[in-house]
């Protein structure tokens, strides 16, 4: 039998040619449970807003494993000690980060599993294939939880300047067509350095983070949270809410088996032993597809209205405003459904219902990002930073959204 050559180059849009490093590298994207995010959307509903964004999380976890042997690379060649197993530990960390995403990418963690974040289960696959693995992910998962005694690791992998970010806004720009979303990656990677084990960027490379919290503010407003990808995650939300409902409720759903089990019973972190995980690695978008495509036939109107509306794209208004949505405006939309429909006040909640998004580029309380001056001293990027507007990123921006059926 003819072994695998197990050092592949695989090719990338953004980056050119991806080397996979090693056998175990290799071993963990083969898994089934890494094969599984070639099914989930990285930017969930937002190609009904950009049609170009069709790209998975399979994508963006090999551009993170990318870019995170380039950091090794330029710290090494910076004096920073990182041995071959804190290296492989690093790649296995940011590979897997994302691994716990549902379908849709968040739409789950509000709808079919209880209060459960995708980080959680992220780390719970990571144990689990660490079982499988004979325990050589365990350096990786004591850097992904922020355990291990080299802290400028985790922050590679989880901080406010991390591989994790540096790739989705450079993928998802490309993806969405959005183009102030791009960033010089390969200039702020080149510009990390550790100082007192934590990691900074040096003084040449300021301008590099100013576009990168830049980027990520407009990302936000222009793709994540855009009004139309933001009504079509909550109807989406709000879909599998109706489905749970409905079930409970004696109802008999078309649904694919790992998806039914979801629909089925109420599943909260305790729940998630190795049985109820691999039921959830089964899940994927075509899931979700599948059977919003069969439920617009249902009879319960509620169902099939909200399917409806995201599988043929007329979704509910959406209005966004600078202040609270006043609960008379709310009461109004209501009225004028239930008069029409004769619908009863949980059924209203679904076509008519208000919301708060926040967007905060840089977070001043949260593993700063350090600027390392030709002095030697550290200084936060908000105040090394020449341009007024980067403390003004670094304060939460409130808004309030209005959804409800359109005329």
């Amino acid at each position: 039998m003819k072994s695998t050559n197990k050092l592949k180059i695989l090719n990338d849009p953004i980056y050119g040619f991806i080397t996979i490093p090693n056998t175990q590298i290799f071993d963990l994207i083969e898994h089934k449970y890494f094969q599984r995010l070639r099914r989930i959307s990285q930017m969930g509903l937002s190609y009904l807003v950009y049609p170009g964004a069709h790209h998975t999380r399979f994508h963006h976890a090999l551009g993170c494993m990318h870019l995170m042997q380039k950091a090794v690379r330029v710290l090494r060649f910076k004096g920073i000690e990182i041995t071959d197993k804190e290296e492989e530990a690093l790649l296995t960390a940011i590979l897997l980060h994302d691994i716990g995403h549902g379908p849709f990418s968040h739409a789950m963690e509000c709808s079919i599993v209880n209060g459960v974040s995708h980080e959680q289960i992220s780390l719970l696959f990571m144990e689990s294939l660490n079982k499988d693995f004979n325990g050589i992910l365990t350096p990786a998962i004591k850097i992904f939880k922020g355990e291990y005694h080299k802290k400028f690791m985790h922050q590679l992998v989880s901080g406010q300047l991390d591989m994790d970010r540096i790739d989705y806004l450079k993928r998802d720009s490309f993806y969405s067509g959005v183009a102030e979303g791009n960033i010089n990656s390969e200039r702020l990677i080149t510009m990390l350095n550790v100082v007192d084990d934590e990691l900074v960027v040096e003084e040449k490379g300021i301008y590099s983070v100013e576009k990168f919290l830049v980027a990520r503010r407009l990302m936000y407003w222009q793709a994540y949270l855009h009004k139309t990808s933001l009504v079509a995650e909550q109807l989406l939300i709000r879909v599998l809410k109706r489905a749970k409902e409905l079930v409970q409720n004696g109802e008999n759903l078309i649904a694919s088996a790992s998806l039914s089990y979801f629909l089925n019973n109420k599943i909260g972190v305790k729940d998630f032993k190795d049985e109820v995980l691999d039921i959830f690695s089964r899940l994927d978008d075509n899931d979700i597809l599948f059977s919003m495509k069969e439920w617009q036939f249902h009879d319960d109107f509620v169902l099939s209205s909200l399917c409806n509306m995201i599988i043929n794209r007329e979704l509910l208004k959406i209005r966004i405003k600078k202040k609270p949505i006043h609960e008379n405006k709310i009461k109004k939309h209501k009225d004028r459904l239930r008069e029409k429909y004769g619908l009863s006040e949980n059924e209203l909640d679904y076509f008519v219902f208000s919301g708060e998004i926040k967007n905060q580029a840089y977070n001043v309380n949260k593993q700063n990002i350090n600027i390392l001056m030709k002095t030697g001293k550290l200084v936060d990027v908000a105040k090394a930073s020449d341009q007024l507007n980067l403390k003004a990123l670094s304060k939460p921006v409130t808004k309030y959204y209005l959804c409800f059926p359109k005329q």
